[in-house]
């Protein structure tokens, strides 16, 4: 009966594990474990404690799985990502390399371990692996056939290039800064395809030439290039490390956006981004719960959720962002398109699944100086964190009007 018992709740926990419902599952787990704990059920707990943020326990059970399974290049990935969030560096890069001698095409653990290194600033080795993107996530990184070689690295002077969409709406502003660096190389021509909500807002970047708004799943009319590369190909071949990243601002509102939203805010000081979008990468770590959003809104910022303001692209948001003295985001485009700006920006990131992005145990970004870093104590937990930015908000002045 106990058996029986058990293995009722393993399934059950498998069915909330792949709904996204990890706590849950994680309990069942353990009933079982009480019992019998197999392999498949140290991963699996593993697996789910990694996604919690329940770092110790995470690693207890996925070493436990590994020692069992030494040539699973599967486990070796996921306890190298889980070393990795406990800043357990030298061991998560060990489990990492681990799974890709024995799995060299495991395009997740190269993925992995490019975050590992770019989260540590150690982006020549970083960069590289990032490559994997284009044949794991083809939705978002779309095949380019245009014909034409891609560039990676090789002289630019006279010539054209052109930047294909991919990713989201953060990533490509985030990258969109190197057209500059483009240019500066001699390229006579800089062409950035960008999704249509972020057109118009290119328009006001320097470096770039012509922007080309390219819908999901439409066709695209460019005209003749002599090399293509993507956004996130672009700081590899161009050779960047934190010590040549270009931070200066490169985005503004366009002209005819800040004469339709110059009152924006009636006074306000503060906008506020709390809800990210559900597809995106790590959604359901990043946004801030309803309660917590609505401290800070009652602490006198105000919405700049785009089903708030009625903004209609990018473009919009910049010009409502100008009127403002300070965003608070969390990790989401608009935080990207503040820092763009040179705006303040109090950037909260999570605790599970922090994006490399904002590196590791600082309070600055060298991708943007105008950003300051609230970083998430505990996983499912915001309070602490709101708490801080309550607090600055106040003594900083500005708060309610």
């Amino acid at each position: 009966m106990q058996s029986d018992l058990s293995e009722a709740d393993f399934r059950t926990g498998v069915t909330l594990q792949q709904a996204g419902r990890f706590a849950e599952a994680a309990e069942l787990y353990l009933r079982v474990a009480a019992s019998r704990l197999t392999v498949n059920l140290a991963i699996n707990l593993g697996a789910c404690f990694h996604e919690i943020g329940d770092r110790d326990r995470a690693i207890q059970y996925l070493d436990l799985a590994a020692r069992e399974r030494p040539r699973e290049a599967r486990i070796r990935r996921v306890l190298g990502a889980a070393y990795g969030e406990a800043g357990q560096i030298e061991d998560a890069e060990a489990q990492l390399r681990a799974a890709l001698a024995i799995d060299p095409a495991d395009g997740l653990a190269e993925m992995a371990l490019s975050s590992l290194y770019l989260s540590v600033g150690r982006y020549a080795e970083g960069w590289p692996l990032l490559d994997a993107r284009a044949r794991l996530h083809p939705d978002v990184v779309p095949a380019v056939d245009l014909g034409i070689p891609e560039w990676t690295g090789q002289p630019l002077s006279g010539k054209s290039l052109l930047v294909w969409v991919e990713q989201g709406f953060g990533d490509q502003i985030q990258m969109a800064r190197f057209a500059g660096s483009l240019k500066a190389l001699g390229a006579a021509r800089v062409t950035l395809g960008c999704r249509p909500a972020l057109a118009h807002l290119f328009t006001t970047l320097a470096g770039a030439d012509a922007v080309v708004p390219i819908a999901v799943g439409a066709a695209a009319s460019v005209t003749p290039h002599d090399y293509w590369s993507r956004y996130f190909s672009l700081p590899g071949a161009l050779g960047v490390t934190l010590e040549t990243l270009p931070a200066e601002p490169y985005l503004a509102a366009p002209a005819d956006r800040r004469a339709r939203w110059g009152g924006f805010g009636a006074g306000a000081r503060a906008g506020l981004i709390w809800e990210a979008s559900p597809t995106g990468f790590n959604a359901a770590n990043k946004g801030l719960p309803r309660d917590q959003a609505q401290r800070l809104l009652d602490a006198g910022a105000i919405s700049l959720q785009p089903g708030d303001t009625g903004a209609a692209d990018f473009a919009d948001t910049a010009a409502m962002i100008e009127t403002l003295d300070l965003v608070i985001s969390i990790d989401t485009s608009v935080a990207h398109l503040a820092g763009a700006m040179g705006k303040p920006c109090w950037t909260l990131t999570p605790y599970v699944h922090c994006d490399w992005r904002w590196l590791r145990d600082r309070a600055d970004s060298p991708w943007y100086p105008s950003l300051r870093l609230y970083r998430q104590t505990r996983g499912g937990d915001w309070s602490d964190t709101v708490d801080r930015v309550v607090a600055d908000l106040a003594a900083a002045g500005l708060g309610s009007p």
